[in-house]
């Protein structure tokens, strides 16, 4: 078995949430980058997604910098076959099912298939699910689709349940980047209990209640990506909150500890 793969099975059997830091090479570049790296150092998320709708710039040489720099384990999120790296540890390895563009459903997989193999990278076979975040995203120009209805929850899991049957390990609901609004909770929630694949959820994901709502709802990885570009420093509230999540607060910082933890 895979080790990141595993790595997300223990952890959601232990119920530990986890975060994975999304960066853009076109978009974390300069004085950005150097800040992040220098943030990452010292707040290790789970994983680090590099990827975008849109990348140009060199995944390899981005990928590289990081690993000389940062401990996390860094994971392909591509948005088209040319974004393959041998330099990452593990890709997601997505096929766009919300969308009827065979294109992303498999077509860019065959371009990719026999170098991705060749490579021995971890492989995770992935259902990629784009939800409607309230404006058109990246995704769906590039991909020439439409994103599931925010109150079509029973699409979405039944979209998940086919990847499942299909014998996808992953499944990703993504309002796209940069979304007004994430993924409803109660579609969320509604996918996790219904579906018995771990499941991830990124896009429009701005502040902690967010963060939090999301893992309330079932989310076992949180992928944040866009506030990060702009204010890097957040990487560590939002790592903090998710290595802390599920844990009361000490008394010393204000809150009573639950009944059974007091001391009789």
């Amino acid at each position: 078995m895979s080790n990141i793969y595993k790595k997300i099975l223990v952890n959601r059997e232990l119920n530990r949430k986890m975060i994975a830091v999304l960066l853009d090479p076109d978009q974390c570049r300069g004085i950005i980058l150097s800040r992040t790296i220098a943030i990452l150092k010292m707040n290790t998320p789970d994983f680090i997604f590099v990827g975008g709708s849109h990348t140009v710039s060199s995944t390899d040489s981005f990928i590289d910098i990081l690993k000389e720099e940062v401990k996390s384990e860094i994971v392909l999120f591509p948005g088209n076959g040319s974004q393959f790296s041998t330099s990452a540890d593990a890709m997601l390895y997505l096929s766009l099912l919300s969308g009827r563009n065979a294109e992303f459903l498999i077509g860019q997989h065959i371009t990719s298939s026999i170098a991705i193999r060749k490579s021995n990278i971890e492989v995770i076979p992935t259902g990629y699910l784009l939800i409607d975040g309230g404006k058109p995203s990246s995704v769906e120009y590039i991909s020439n689709t439409r994103p599931i209805p925010r109150e079509k929850k029973e699409i979405a899991l039944s979209t998940a349940v086919a990847a499942e049957l299909l014998g996808m390990r992953l499944i990703y609901l993504e309002a796209g980047s940069g979304a007004d609004i994430p993924v409803p909770v109660d579609m969320i929630e509604y996918v996790s209990v219904g579906s018995s694949l771990p499941l991830l959820v990124g896009g429009g994901i701005r502040t902690l209640d967010q963060l939090n709502d999301a893992f309330d709802a079932g989310a076992d990885v949180v992928v944040v990506g866009n506030v990060f570009e702009s204010e890097p420093e957040k990487i560590i509230e939002f790592t903090a909150c998710t290595r802390n999540y599920g844990q009361f607060v000490p008394k010393e910082f204000g809150e009573q500890a639950p009944e059974d933890q007091q001391e009789l």
